[in-house]
């Protein structure tokens, strides 16, 4: 092994792997020493990489606690590995233990009476190891301190210990019934009251009658928070934190100033912003540019009428306000300082997309020159916390609508796999992040040229330094008002695929993640909201996963297209799992009526996504195949005639299709059933293209008709007939 190699090795990264078509990919060292040194780790020489590698295998002995320290809530006693020189071992071990809730504990240990477990000979020093039993403790987050008196020697330390379940809440936690729901991107949403982009106020809308029609969830794209200062940055999948909100998503007109603010009602009756926003509410793709201009424009007035009206008169609403603050602490206040800074440099250079771009004295989120630019930009830092609290608050309201309409689940969220680089999570966490290189996958069968989604990859080691908090963060802010959560690439939390700075997507390496460390907090955090979890497990397996993953309390996530046996006929609907979540498509998949009539074979031709022409021809005729086997398998479980089976030559799509490919996964035992809006209308579009931005209308469709009449369409009514007798309440 070359000294790269070695070192690529201690810290996780794999030597190869098996793509999706049997191959054995190996990763090489020019990949591996990129990555390695977008780490943080000296690979300008083997000296220094094999110092490195030293220094990586002596850490775990020469720090006194590991950095965090996950209990199995379930085990019969508790403990904890330290590490000290062996002459240390006459003395007592005395700790303290603040819970997550303030209580302290403490406590000693005899090290004298008690073996080492492991020992080690560092630079001519006995180090040894240590089990140490602990008081029982409640499950949370807790934080030890610790210490050693050794003569004049005295060792101390700190760190994270967190005790966690080893299941989740689950959907028979929930309901003891097979449930369904209704995928929609919440931009492609409108009503009469939208202003070109579907909001919490269309959402609101949707969700009372839908409640009302048997559904138990309402599945909605990420809603994390992009950027203000730049809103043709548009995929809710990069977004710049994974906490808080598109306060695109606001539907002005509930902030709770609005009607009696003078100033924004003056602004919204002018004819100018009426013609604006009917033009806006016309179009068929949504203009972010113009949205954003509409919305934040009366943002700002209700801003500055609020502070007028409410922050200087202290009144119930800003308490509210206040207390939201309060709640979310330096996180949001970080978000609303990156904003102001994004805004204030692109004020200055248009192209200044990110903190990367900012004078260096602004890249360090501690720094003298943030700290001054606070005090300075105080007002307008305010506005942009003000709109997380709006988004905050009708969020949570959507919420509340979707329990009191009869939502078994309500909400169900989704967790983008990371952030785009140049934002507001990496900016204020630098050491946690790898700069350079992008999370992706491999090729497959469905993207031959491999991916890179531009996502800044989490170093694992550092994630388990700091105690796993940012990733409690994340799973925080999107289960609070949510009922279930889709967390994207869940395979990325065993093992994640990494594109080095410069590479292709085709010639990335796998790391290893912490993944059962990752499952006890998703667990803990999950039982804590009440919330199921759903594990986005599409994509090249690793062995074992399904069964950890399975053990852990996640459902899967099964896509009718891929359930397939080795012949390439469809699976059965019994031999689906129940701890599942099934669907016909995903957002980066074609839709039903695209699949079927071929559509998202020829965006593939036009957008150069095929190797070459025999793959092209080869997944045309197997589409053909595909066509009859999904016939067969719906004709064979009953829920198609022969005579209702649409044309196949040239494809054309029915609504007895649709129904019967419905019918058919509802029979499934998987626990919930989620159909897509856009099958749902027999939509031809899918919803986003991985590897294109602007080539094709991703994250631009709107729905064909409004949310008040989504009810009374035909399509729907028959769909929620089949779902009713499929899936139906109480059953």
């Amino acid at each position: 092994m070359t000294p790269i190699e070695k070192l690529a090795d201690q810290v996780g990264f794999h030597k190869s792997y098996v793509n999706s078509f049997g191959d054995t990919v190996y990763a090489t060292d020019e990949s591996r020493k990129a990555l390695l040194k977008a780490m943080g780790f000296d690979v300008s020489s083997d000296i220094a990489v094999q110092s490195e590698i030293d220094k990586l295998k002596n850490q775990e002995w020469l720090d006194f606690l590991q950095p965090t320290e996950i209990i199995k809530s379930e085990d019969p006693s508790y403990f904890i590995t330290i590490s000290v020189p062996a002459e240390s071992r006459a003395n007592k071990l005395k700790y303290e233990i603040t819970l997550e809730k303030g209580e302290v504990i403490t406590g000693e240990a005899d090290l004298a009476s008690l073996k080492p477990i492991d020992e080690k000979v560092i630079n001519q020093t006995r180090y040894q190891k240590f089990s140490v039993e602990l008081p029982r403790l409640i499950e949370g987050y807790h934080k030890m301190l610790a210490r050693l008196e050794n003569g004049k020697t005295v060792l101390t330390g700190s760190n994270f210990i967190i005790v966690a379940p080893k299941t989740g809440f689950s959907p028979k936690d929930a309901a003891d019934y097979k449930m369904w729901g209704l995928a929609a991107q919440l931009y492609s949403l409108k009503t009469d009251n939208s202003w070109g982009i579907g909001d919490f106020g269309d959402l609101d809308n949707m969700v009372k009658v839908a409640g009302t029609k048997g559904v138990s969830t309402i599945g909605l794209n990420p809603l994390h928070p992009l950027y203000p200062g730049n809103p043709a940055h548009r995929s809710p999948y990069s977004p710049t934190s994974r906490t808080f909100l598109n306060t695109l998503y606001i539907d002005v007109t509930k902030a709770p100033n609005f009607n009696d603010c003078q100033a924004v009602q003056a602004l919204t009756n002018s004819a100018d912003f009426k013609d604006q926003l009917e033009q806006a509410n016309a179009q068929e793709h949504i203009d972010y540019q113009h949205v954003a201009h509409l919305k934040y424009q009366a943002l700002e007035l209700l801003h500055k009428d609020f502070v007028d009206s409410h922050v200087k008169k202290n009144t119930p609403e800003n308490q509210e306000f206040a207390a939201f603050k309060q709640k979310m602490g330096e996180s949001l206040l970080l978000l609303a300082t990156f904003d102001a800074l994004y805004e204030h440099f692109r004020k200055t250079d248009f192209n200044a997309f990110g903190w990367t771009s900012w004078p260096e004295a602004y890249q360090d989120h501690n720094s003298a020159a943030v700290k001054e630019f606070q005090k300075t930009h105080n007002e307008r830092i305010d506005y942009f916390m003000f709109n997380q609290w709006l988004a905050d608050r009708q969020l949570a309201a959507v919420s509340q609508t979707a329990k009191q309409s009869g939502m078994a689940l309500g909400l169900y969220l989704d967790l983008a796999v990371g952030c785009d680089g140049g934002g507001a999570d990496v900016w204020s966490n630098r050491s946690l992040y790898v700069s350079g290189g992008a999370v992706g996958a491999p090729p497959d069968a469905t993207n031959l040229l491999g991916q890179d989604w531009g996502l800044t990859p989490i170093n694992p080691l550092e994630l388990r330094r700091q105690g796993f908090q940012p990733f409690v963060e994340a799973l925080r802010s999107n289960m609070r008002h949510a009922g279930a959560i889709r967390i994207d690439h869940v395979l990325g939390y065993m093992r994640q695929y990494w594109v080095a700075p410069g590479k292709k997507a085709d010639e990335g390496i796998y790391i290893t993640f912490p993944f059962e460390d990752l499952l006890r907090i998703i667990a803990l955090e999950s039982r804590r909201d009440s919330c199921v979890v759903i594990g986005e497990d599409l994509g090249t397996t690793p062995e074992g996963f399904g069964e950890i993953m399975s053990a852990a309390g996640l459902l899967s996530y099964k896509i009718l297209f891929f359930e397939r046996w080795e012949s390439g006929l469809f699976l059965r609907p019994e031999h689906y799992p129940e701890q599942a979540m099934v669907t016909v498509s995903t957002h980066d998949l074609p839709t039903l009526a695209s699949w079927w009539t071929g559509n998202d074979l020829k965006w593939r031709n036009a957008l150069n996504l095929y190797p070459n022409d025999e793959m092209s021809k080869q997944d045309k005729e197997n589409r053909v195949l595909d066509r009859e086997r999904l016939i067969a398998a719906l004709i064979d479980m009953g829920v198609l005639k022969q005579e209702d089976a649409p044309q196949k030559a040239p494809a054309i799509i029915n609504s007895q299709l649709e129904e019967a490919v419905q019918s058919y996964l509802a029979k499934s035992p998987c626990s919930i059933q989620m159909i897509p809006l856009e099958d749902a209308l027999g939509m031809h579009e899918q919803v986003n293209i991985p590897g294109t931005i602007d080539e094709h209308p991703n994250w631009l469709q709107r729905l064909a008709i409004q949310v008040d009449d989504l009810w009374n369409q035909k399509s729907m009514a028959s769909l929620i007939d089949v779902m009713q007798r499929e899936r139906p309440i109480g059953s």
